[in-house]
């Protein structure tokens, strides 16, 4: 892995780590970064792999709390139902993603107009949810009800369209739903988990082929970027949304989504 690879990997792990958890699309940013850098992994596999280390930055934040919920789940209801909506919103994204996994990653994200497009949509649709979501009437992440995160989970899984975003489409919804502002963020940071340490061992287990010792290399730089970015951002956003709510991303999106389509059009 020669130094400029080094340092686009870097800088795509940076990318990754501040946008996983705010709702602009991580993976839209990253392809589109990528295409215009010129990078391509084999199998798209390190746009993927590289969340792992956003992953890893959500368990080291909430560590002590997922902790107190799995050891107390034997004798306490709550952490059960807890456990179990996340699980319950996890599943349609198991069974679509595996159902489209093809698809999505040999068409969708190979089609950076499209990227863009839903980038501009998608901060479109955030900043009017922002103004319009219903009074809110689930507070804590901890307590949603198990059709409510259900509904969750078949909206994340809008989310397989590169631009879209995980986490945009999730706080969406549970904002719609009646949550919270910050509820839904952390809602969507505890369902990232699973869906996200699902999706890199799926990627890996189907382009495991197609993996070298250089594609291990830049996994491993954008990996350490990533999670070292994403401690940062996820410390910052709660508080952020607390008080501002989410207009700022939508804006963000629009503005990325636009350059990109200009950029796009002009043959880059």
């Amino acid at each position: 892995m020669d130094q400029s690879t080094t340092l686009v990997a870097a800088f795509l792990g940076l990318l990754e780590g501040l946008t996983e958890f705010i709702p602009v699309s991580s993976t839209g940013h990253i392809l589109l970064a990528g295409h215009f850098l010129g990078f391509d992994s084999a199998g798209k596999t390190f746009e993927v792999v590289i969340q792992l280390g956003a992953v890893l930055a959500i368990l080291t934040i909430y560590a002590a709390r997922l902790w107190a919920v799995f050891s107390s789940a034997p004798h306490d209801p709550q952490s059960r139902r807890f456990i179990l909506s996340v699980l319950i919103a996890f599943l349609p994204a198991v069974f679509i993603g595996v159902l489209a996994h093809d698809f999505i990653k040999t068409v969708l994200f190979e089609t950076p107009v499209l990227i863009a497009v839903m980038l501009i949509l998608g901060g479109i649709v955030l900043i009017f949810v922002d103004r319009v979501a219903p009074e809110p009437s689930h507070h804590e992440a901890m307590e949603f009800p198990l059709l409510m995160a259900l509904k969750i989970g078949f909206i994340q899984c809008l989310a397989m369209i590169p631009g879209v975003s995980r986490s945009g489409a999730t706080i969406v919804g549970a904002l719609m739903l009646g949550a919270s502002k910050r509820a839904a963020a952390e809602f969507s940071f505890f369902l990232s988990m699973p869906t996200m340490a699902g999706a890199f061992a799926y990627d890996l287990y189907k382009n495991r082929d197609i993996l070298d010792a250089s594609a291990m290399g830049e996994i491993a730089v954008g990996f350490l970027m990533a999670f070292i970015t994403a401690v940062l951002v996820v410390k910052w956003l709660l508080g952020y949304v607390s008080k501002h709510g989410y207009a700022l991303f939508g804006w963000w999106r629009i503005v990325v989504g636009l350059l990109a389509l200009v950029a796009l059009t002009g043959g880059y």
